[in-house]
């Protein structure tokens, strides 16, 4: 199976073909990718080297045209490292872009910290007017690419080597119910789904996939507590551990609950390692996952 940045690679490279409004903006991350695009549309494949505040300020102004970019890096380069041009190139300007993110939370751990962002999301969230779409599967990245590259809004797609097993529509905007149960509700994001549903194979609890996890389905979330499901929360998301937690509370703060965000810790873990074994440490695999709910629901 391809990655999702494979996926990005090969889908941008055709939405260029269709539509000349669309341009890409790169920092040497993926440039071979698109090598053959850039031939194709030399004027609309740009990369600006190792120069991410440069990266953001060129898509910022290629917006300002009327063009529609695509900025891509690493997540730690992409959101932490210009974050002020991504706040003000292109927030206090009022123009749109799509960020689109590879290496994620600890994807390439022999890169070292340098490579990792488990707090991207949580960064954007002092922002206004974000769209974080948090894909689980190539197929998810693909719909949800072209859904992002539509109209002129301010977009991050994050990619992953992390991968459920099967695709999932992606239609709407809102969570989608995976199972449903009676004893709880669990918010799985992106990749997590598949460990999460490992998690609770044998719980009476209800399981909501969420794919675009800003803006935060509040309404979503209601129906399912409301369902009859009980008003304890889990959300389980593969960044910075609590990111969507005040936007559950906020959701549910005209009943009585209690909310779980599990994540990646704020501690780092500087024995590197491989990918699973950072998953394994934060306790996100399927037996991390499932102490932590069962500890919770029954406390």
């Amino acid at each position: 199976m391809d990655t999702m940045r494979d996926r990005f690679i090969a889908t941008t490279s055709q939405l260029l073909d269709e539509d000349p409004r669309l341009a890409v903006v790169l920092a040497e991350i993926s440039r071979d990718g698109f090598d053959a695009a850039q031939r194709a549309h030399p004027d609309r494949v740009i990369n600006v080297g190792i120069r991410e505040q440069l990266l953001i300020g060129a898509g910022a102004g290629m917006a300002l045209t009327g063009m529609r970019p695509l900025i891509h890096t690493f997540a730690s380069f992409l959101v932490e490292r210009p974050f002020e041009q991504v706040k003000l190139d292109l927030g206090h300007q009022g123009v749109g872009a799509v960020l689109v993110s590879a290496g994620a939370s600890y994807d390439w751990p022999a890169g070292g910290f340098t490579h990792m962002s488990p707090g991207d999301v949580a960064l954007l969230d002092t922002l206004d007017d974000w769209t974080v779409l948090v894909p689980g599967h190539p197929d998810e990245a693909e719909a949800l690419l072209r859904q992002a590259v539509v109209g002129d809004g301010r977009v991050y797609v994050r990619l992953s080597l992390q991968s459920n097993r099967e695709g999932r529509p992606v239609g709407g905007p809102g969570f989608t119910v995976a199972r449903e149960g009676r004893g709880g509700t669990v918010i799985a994001v992106g990749p997590m789904l598949d460990n999460v549903l490992s998690a609770v194979a044998d719980l009476d609890v209800t399981v909501l996939y969420a794919t675009t996890v800003r803006p935060f389905d509040a309404a979503g979330l209601r129906r399912a507590v409301g369902a009859g499901t009980g008003a304890d929360v889990v959300i389980v998301e593969p960044y910075l551990a609590g990111t969507s937690t005040a936007a559950a509370n906020d959701a549910l703060a005209e009943q009585p609950h209690r909310v779980l965000g599990l994540g990646v810790g704020r501690a780092e873990l500087r024995r590197y390692g491989q990918l699973d074994e950072h998953l394994t440490a934060h306790g996100l695999d399927p037996r991390g996952l499932r102490e932590r709910i069962t500890g919770f629901l029954r406390a």
